[in-house]
């Protein structure tokens, strides 16, 4: 079952958006390591920033959640997350795979199972998400919660970008002066 299949739109001045599985790109979609997918969102980004898929995942989420993730992830969602700081972890959600130009973390609770994969490749980066509802209150919770996400994400991913690339303004900048 597939539920969102309708909407793809160029959204938040200049932000690609993409909702609903069939409408994920595959180069993002096919990182995602659920079989079966009831939800599937994805916004991208260009940007001037150089910065590895982890490090644009701990820039988006940090290395633990703060107090409005843990709400809804652990909240709301239920996700089991991992507590502190872990190199096998981002916000405390498990590190499950990577590439050269992306990194899939992976999350989830008694009735729902998430897949948060950031890929960074040719002057963009997207944060896609993937969900699999693996008992009926899945569907429920989420379809209460996804608006909100849809919010969110996009403005997180918007935050990175501008965080990685100051970062790279500046180091540019300290490479100019030696």
């Amino acid at each position: 079952m597939r539920l969102l299949r309708s909407e793809h739109a160029r959204d938040l001045d200049g932000m690609d958006c993409a909702v609903g599985v069939d409408n994920v790109p595959e180069s993002v979609r096919t990182l995602s390591s659920l079989p079966d997918l009831h939800y599937a969102d994805c916004f991208t980004l260009s940007t001037d920033a150089e910065a590895t898929p982890e490090q644009w995942a701990r820039t988006t989420f940090g290395d633990v959640p703060n107090a409005g993730e843990r709400l809804i992830w652990r909240g709301f969602l239920g996700l089991r997350l991992s507590r502190g700081r872990s190199p096998e972890t981002v916000a405390g959600w498990r590190i499950t795979a990577r590439g050269q130009d992306w990194i899939r973390l992976e999350a989830a609770s008694w009735f729902l199972t998430a897949n948060l994969v950031l890929r960074a490749a040719d002057g963009r980066v997207s944060l896609g998400t993937f969900l699999r509802h693996d008992r009926h209150l899945g569907h429920g919770v989420w379809r209460t919660l996804s608006p909100v996400h849809r919010y969110l994400a996009p403005r997180a991913l918007r935050a990175a970008v501008a965080r990685n690339e100051r970062r790279h303004r500046s180091s540019q900048r300290g490479d100019q002066a030696t």
